[in-house]
């Protein structure tokens, strides 16, 4: 059984962990910390992760940008892996989580879901076949409280696509204020934020003649959460390194 310490525990995806974590025989939460209080858990939430004194195994992490910080340093304090699932991280934040992994093992996705991770090979395969004669747009969705735009995702997919492009790619947000024909090397990426959309991404292949639409739609937030647990099953016992949810799906391949 892996033994998980739960940062972000009150959250929406605290909570879909948490909730699967309970009849599990896999997977026990023995503590979890968050700023916002709740007593409806069987383990102990605390607002400061170094009030924590029971033992685990891995930390996951679902919480926002400006605790990712307080969680690492309490995850190198001691020595157990790290897996960062919050997203828009700033350049240092995510320089601070590259230099941690030579000390332990980290694991870093800005999507948990493994349907998202096959679409960026997908993604890849398609750029190397259609670019630079199709051009390629993405388009993601989400609920009215996401407070980041575009999502990590959309820019997870914007970077399978520079990484097979045999050119520098231009990132382009917004259109309305540019008065000219589109150019070859741009990406379009456009988002959307209303209601209770859990995720959405789309990457289309524009041609003259045909379009491919490579898409993902997440249909409950518990398609994160088991992503979550499946890597926090990949990193226990890990010492150190940086890992992926790549590196994760390689090894459910192979077995």
């Amino acid at each position: 059984m892996v033994k998980i310490f739960l940062n972000g525990c009150c959250g929406r995806m605290g909570h879909a962990i948490a909730d699967m974590c309970i009849h599990s025989d896999d997977y026990q939460i023995v503590a979890g910390s968050d700023i916002a209080s709740y007593d409806g858990y069987p383990f102990p939430v605390y607002q400061n992760p170094s009030d924590s004194t029971e033992d685990f195994d891995v930390i996951i992490d679902f919480s926002n940008a400006m605790a990712v910080q307080s969680i690492l340093h309490f995850a190198l304090a001691r020595k157990k892996p790290f897996i960062c699932c919050t997203t828009a991280l700033d350049d240092a934040t995510v320089a601070e989580i590259l230099k941690a992994s030579e000390q332990i093992a980290v694991f870093k996705s800005a999507n948990m879901s493994i349907g998202i991770n096959l679409m960026l090979e997908l993604v890849k395969n398609a750029t190397r076949t259609l670019y630079p004669d199709y051009d390629i747009e993405i388009l993601e969705a989400h609920h009215n409280r996401k407070l980041d735009a575009p999502s990590g995702t959309a820019m997870m997919l914007a970077a399978a696509v520079q990484q097979e492009a045999p050119d520098t790619l231009e990132y382009i947000y917004d259109r309305h204020q540019v008065s000219e024909a589109r150019k070859k090397n741009q990406i379009g990426i456009s988002s959307i934020r209303g209601g209770n959309i859990i995720g959405e991404h789309q990457v289309m292949f524009i041609g003259d003649e045909e379009t491919l639409t490579i898409s993902h739609s997440a249909k409950s937030r518990d398609v994160f959460a088991k992503g979550a647990l499946k890597a926090a099953e990949f990193m226990n016992g890990k010492q150190s390194g940086y890992f992926t949810m790549s590196d994760c799906i390689a090894e459910m391949i192979k077995e």
